[in-house]
């Protein structure tokens, strides 16, 4: 398994929006597809949201600005999943 250090190099070259999940493609000719329920706020955005997207840090993440939610490269090629914290009144 590659380590840390390794995957810091990869990056994002390219992000394609689809019914069920987004997939990123990677510099090295590797695609990843990722559920948008890994990330709430991919979940629960309209299709004008998620393709308004931008590759940040030179390709090492990308950011969806209306959604106010950014995700490394190295996040998701490590599974690192964002879950919705419930607040809970009192």
């Amino acid at each position: 398994m590659p380590s840390s250090a390794e995957y810091k190099t990869i990056k994002a070259t390219q992000v394609r929006i689809a019914t069920e999940r987004f997939y990123v493609l990677l510099e090295d000719g590797r695609e990843l597809g990722i559920p948008y329920d890994w990330y709430w706020r991919l979940a629960k955005a309209t299709p004008e949201q998620l393709n308004n997207w931008r590759l940040i840090g030179g390709g090492q993440g990308i950011s969806w600005e209306d959604l106010d939610e950014d995700l490394s490269v190295l996040g998701l090629l490590e599974g690192r999943k964002s879950l919705k914290r419930e607040i809970v009144s009192g």
